[in-house]
């Protein structure tokens, strides 16, 4: 947690961005008869019955030193699907950056993210040392 806590005061570095990074599932919903609209007098009104839609996952990313932020949402949670959300972010959004420092707290993620990539779209060999992870600990609290 430490690491963690040392990365947060390090000062803005556009070489070295510290980018945070979560992911979370959202079910989705639909209504399952059509809102009454409204009318003088009345409120819109929804039934509470609902079917349901399906789950997207949203990936969420921010660079608070620099002020931005992005989301993307993907169909599907596989460790493919992340890897592509690591290269976007190595190739695309800080293709100048020396290294990434990224925070996230998804101890379950992929160590090695673009060894699951498909052999179409893999970097050469040690491009991953661009990007340094740092993961908040699990709590060890016990209630």
């Amino acid at each position: 947690m430490e690491d963690v806590l040392e990365v947060y005061t390090r000062p803005y570095d556009p070489l070295r961005p510290q980018v945070c990074m979560d992911e979370t599932s959202k079910q989705l919903l639909r209504d399952a008869r059509q809102p009454l609209p409204m009318e003088p007098g009345r409120p819109h009104r929804e039934d509470y019955e609902y079917e349901r839609g399906g789950v997207a996952n949203v990936f969420m990313f921010t660079e608070p030193l620099a002020g931005r932020r992005w989301v993307d949402i993907t169909e599907q949670r596989t460790k493919v699907d992340w890897a592509h959300q690591i290269k976007h972010l190595v190739d695309v959004r800080y293709p100048a950056a020396e290294r990434i420092v990224l925070v996230m707290d998804n101890l379950k993620a992929p160590i090695r993210p673009l060894r699951c990539m498909r052999p179409s779209t893999r970097r050469k060999p040690g491009a991953s040392r661009r990007s340094w992870r740092s993961t908040t600990p699990p709590s060890t609290a016990r209630g």
